[in-house]
């Protein structure tokens, strides 16, 4: 369950926000309200007859019964460097009510191998409320500093005062920052994990910046502001746990129209933003994936046609790569 290593020319760009997670060992986080883990042993290190204190990722939580007759807890547990089986015989439903799955849970016991598999006999095993998720859920491996340096530089070449107006006020809000730093692009597709969100926005953005130098009759403040702000809906969508789950709102409204929103708030709070520059740039983010959306089904404006098509390509390469073609 780990993040796979983006292809491409890496860009030279310094940054000015910085949050690191070494795999597996430490997670630290520039906001200091996120509690530090600290992992005394990854999954992949435990051996028959270790002892297990720790947190870990819940993915799977069931009630089953032994032969005997008798209820058991089974549960997987899971970190950045694999997954272990985990059983406990003793106060099954006591143990059972102190989590969901789902949940971040801290978990003591000992490994044993049954039926030449490893698994963790569980002593104890409860919700770890204050636990970060950047410590189980994969991240990315391209640096994610000299990807925001390169949003930056992107943002950059946004010269319609308005449009960079709208960007800047996103750009410029350090909360929105470092949530697009963590924040993953799906939850099993393309860029599935921490900080896929930032590094698929700045591929479309980059593509985007070269579209317009190969077309120069496209608007390449639209396009670029469009490419930029076309996923922000995704910070909304998603909720960091044990997985990579939708949230209510994710589930109920999408990200593209939580986009939408999150676009409509921000013009708002800006003195006199043109409804002549709002409804394009609208037009763009609600025909990313398509025209389905959109009055009459039809794209309206080439800049639009060219969104939707950079982000699949975006899209659909970084798929086959983590994926394959199928």
């Amino acid at each position: 369950m780990t993040g796979l290593r983006s292809v491409g020319r890496p860009f030279q760009i310094t940054s000015c926000i910085g949050f690191t997670v070494p795999d597996g060992v430490r997670v630290t986080h520039h906001d200091e309200s996120v509690a530090t883990v600290e992992q005394a042993i990854t999954i992949a290190e435990l051996r028959a007859g270790s002892e297990v204190d720790g947190v870990f990722a819940c993915t799977r939580k069931d009630r089953l019964t032994a032969r005997s007759g008798t209820p058991y807890l089974a549960v997987e547990l899971r970190d950045r460097s694999g997954a272990i089986q985990g059983r406990a015989f003793r106060e099954a439903d006591f143990l059972a009510g102190q989590f969901e799955r789902g949940d971040l849970v801290a978990v003591s016991g000992r490994v044993e191998r049954f039926r030449d598999e490893l698994q963790v006999e569980l002593r104890s095993i409860q919700r770890a409320d204050a636990a970060d998720p950047a410590a189980f859920l994969p991240t990315a491996y391209r640096d994610l500093d000299e990807l925001d340096g390169f949003l930056e530089h992107l943002g950059r070449e946004v010269y319609d005062p308005d449009l960079r107006a709208l960007l800047d006020a996103f750009i410029g809000d350090d909360a929105f920052r470092a949530e697009l730093r963590r924040a993953p692009c799906t939850r099993s597709g393309h860029h599935a994990y921490l900080g896929g969100l930032l590094e698929h926005t700045v591929a479309v953005g980059t593509l985007a910046l070269e579209t317009c130098v190969l077309h120069p009759r496209l608007n390449s403040d639209l396009l670029i502001c469009a490419a930029l702000l076309h996923d922000i809906g995704k910070l909304r969508e998603f909720e960091l746990g044990a997985e990579i789950a939708f949230s209510e709102a994710g589930t109920l409204v999408g990200h593209v129209a939580l986009g939408q929103q999150m676009i409509v708030e921000r013009a708002a709070r800006l003195d006199g933003f043109p409804d002549a520059k709002l409804h394009p740039l609208l037009h763009c983010v609600l025909a990313h994936h398509g025209t389905d959306g959109l009055p009459g089904r039809r794209f309206r404006t080439p800049e639009a046609l060219a969104l939707q098509r950079l982000n699949a390509l975006d899209a659909s390469v970084k798929g086959a790569l983590e994926h394959g073609l199928d």
